[in-house]
């Protein structure tokens, strides 16, 4: 095929002038046609390492993120926190923080709706305990689920 056009040989060959102009160039340039290398970073996870995470999560959502990083390093690969949530990401599972249950008991359904249809200033209402403040105002409300 030496000494013919490039649309002579884009023509016998059936692909676009363009890439038999680029291999002609590349030949010429470096002396070879081998496809290069690709370019970027490599995946530190491979395919089966993530679908381990998403299996975990799916069976367990409350897992955290330092757990799922713990179980990769007993396995012999380092990752960092942000790399399983951003595989969990790809696989559509983001951490939201779970429903939060006030922890208001039987007894007491009737001071709410009592407090929710007339209006009470902040000191006139003395029931309740300490550990209802700190269900409603602890941290409590900060645990993550996968969804």
């Amino acid at each position: 095929m030496s000494g013919s056009s490039l649309g002579k040989i884009s023509k016998r060959l059936k692909v676009p002038r363009s890439s038999v102009q680029t291999i002609v160039r590349k030949y010429k340039h470096h002396g070879i046609t081998q496809p290069s290398y690709r370019s970027g970073r490599r995946c530190i996870l491979f395919p089966r390492d993530e679908r381990t995470l998403v299996l975990k999560v799916q069976i367990n959502p409350r897992t955290t993120a330092k757990d799922l990083v713990k179980m990769l390093e007993e396995t012999g690969t380092k990752v960092s926190i942000s790399t399983v949530k951003r595989v969990l990401y790809r696989h559509n599972l983001q951490g939201r923080s779970h429903c939060s249950k006030t922890g208001i008991k039987k007894p007491d359904y009737g001071l709410q709706l009592h407090m929710g249809t007339k209006i009470i200033l902040f000191g006139e209402i003395s029931s309740g305990s300490d550990e209802r403040k700190i269900e409603l105002f602890g941290h409590n409300d900060h645990c993550y689920v996968w969804r």
